[in-house]
């Protein structure tokens, strides 16, 4: 008997959970930290793609690991029925960063292309529906982002910085560089980022060290807050 295929998605989601949380300094991976009864990081931090399918969708979750990780596996196994779950063993022959998380699980992505990271919450009024609004802009822009205004130089030496600026109502990236050394000039950082199956490719990018980023003149959503779970909360 042949089984049904599994049916094309219409988004994939890009998880990476092969890093190490060497600065969140706890004995357990730092996405599964506790935040509410049965509740982790790893949970809120999904909230918006579990939202792509209460809308309808059929989402390819595309989970990149480590040996280190299986504790983080298993725990996602309780979204089997609300994902196409892919586990995806992040290729050592390439970088062991982010970059190279996102290249290991490129050849596994159909249709359009959304960056979710683990360990990073977006929050407020409208932050549930944001990936949902996100690809929508795709559509339009090419790229879009999810992103929180920050002033802040040290937040935004962490992150993912942009120069935003609006314009009739709609807000776009003048400027983004990962983790800039000299944060003048940046005034929000993004949470996840969204961009079409065609440009998919250029998704590493976005996060490799000294490339020119993808994301000048992606159309970028503003969440109230955006939480990096990346120390435990004391």
């Amino acid at each position: 008997m042949h089984r049904s295929a599994k049916p094309v998605p219409d988004v994939s989601i890009i998880l990476p959970c092969a890093g190490f949380g060497t600065r969140f300094r706890a004995p357990y991976s730092k996405e599964l930290h506790c935040l509410a009864p049965g509740v982790t990081v790893l949970d809120r931090s999904l909230e918006p793609v579990v939202e792509l399918a209460k809308s309808g969708l059929n989402v390819r979750l595309i989970v990149v690991f480590g040996t280190h990780k299986l504790d983080t596996v298993g725990y996602l196994t309780r979204y089997a029925d609300t994902f196409q779950m892919v586990f995806v063993h992040q290729d050592q022959s390439f970088e062991p960063d982010l970059d190279g998380a996102i290249r290991s699980a490129l050849p596994m992505t159909r249709g359009p292309v959304a960056l979710v990271l683990p360990d990073i919450v977006v929050s407020g009024a409208g932050s549930t529906g944001s990936l949902l609004a996100a690809l929508q802009q795709v559509e339009v822009a090419g790229w879009s982002v999810v992103a929180a205004e920050e002033r802040d130089p040290d937040t935004l030496r962490q992150m993912g910085a942009l120069a935003l600026s609006e314009d009739d109502g709609v807000v776009t990236v003048g400027a983004a560089v990962d983790k800039p050394v000299e944060p003048s000039g940046f005034n929000a950082f993004w949470g996840m980022v969204a961009v079409t199956e065609e440009e998919a490719h250029r998704l590493p990018d976005v996060v490799r060290k000294g490339a020119d980023s993808p994301l000048a003149g992606a159309v970028a959503l503003k969440v109230e807050q955006i939480i990096n779970y990346n120390t435990v909360a004391g």
